[in-house]
């Protein structure tokens, strides 16, 4: 299990917990929507991968596939999938319902969010996972986060997971749950993008929330809403790629 999976795991068992669930097989009733972070390649396995391969002071895809992908740790391939936290939360707690994956940015936690409802109010599901697993203090992040404009600091990356459980507030009461809190409404608006427009800088604002938070994406949003004190949370927000965003949440 990579550092990705147990925070998604370690986010999973203790909202489950948190609901009063804690120890039964969920089942076929419930499902798992995911925001994840970036593969979390380290640079000694890209090093030695890339090492091997090279032919001449160039890259061959031959040695690549004769001697490259031999020189790390075959099960590497399997940590680093994308679904691998959805692996490792639905053998943990029995989840044999749908799961969604997306990628790091409030606009895909918020598709998730809306996959996750849409799934309750059709009746699809009983429950529902939504999580946020981001393991950013690694080679790869920091390589990339380095190449945008402005470019992410490494001192302001942080690793992060959280899990809110959800579902209807009729089926929470009927099996006597405490309802911790309600989602009042939720939007995403996707802008066509052009490349060449002018830069829009990000913006993110929360409004009856005091939970401070650092540079990782939508589990910044589950951590602040999982900690938040009683009262209401208004979210929103405008990604680089023109996505804007806003949710209102009450905290009970």
């Amino acid at each position: 299990m990579g550092p990705q999976d147990a925070l998604a795991v370690v986010a999973a068992g203790r909202a489950l917990e948190s609901a009063g669930i804690a120890g039964e097989a969920l089942g076929e009733g419930a499902g798992i929507f995911l925001a994840v972070g970036a593969i979390p390649f380290e640079r000694d396995d890209i090093d030695r991968l890339l090492d091997a391969s090279m032919e001449e002071g160039r890259l061959s895809m031959r040695r690549f596939f004769e001697k490259g992908i031999y020189a790390v740790h075959p099960n590497l391939t399997f940590r680093c999938l994308s679904n691998m936290p959805v692996f490792h939360v639905s053998t943990s707690f029995d989840v044999q319902g749908p799961y969604f994956v997306t990628y790091p940015g409030l606009g895909q936690w918020y598709v998730a969010l809306e996959e996750a409802c849409s799934a309750l109010r059709e009746g699809a599901l009983e429950k529902a996972l939504l999580i946020s697993a981001a393991y950013q203090r690694n080679f790869l992040v920091r390589h990339h986060g380095g190449r945008l404009d402005p470019p992410v600091q490494p001192g302001d990356l942080r690793d992060a997971g959280a899990c809110l459980l959800l579902e209807t507030e009729a089926r929470a009461r009927r099996r006597g749950a405490l309802v911790r809190g309600r989602l009042v409404e939720f939007g995403v608006r996707y802008r066509p993008h052009h490349p060449l427009e002018e830069y829009r800088e990000p913006a993110e604002e929360y409004r009856g929330c005091p939970v401070p938070r650092g540079d990782y994406g939508p589990a910044a949003l589950s951590v602040a809403l999982a900690r938040a004190p009683a009262g209401k949370i208004h979210h929103s927000f405008r990604a680089r790629d023109g996505t804007e965003g806003s949710s209102q949440w009450e905290v009970l």
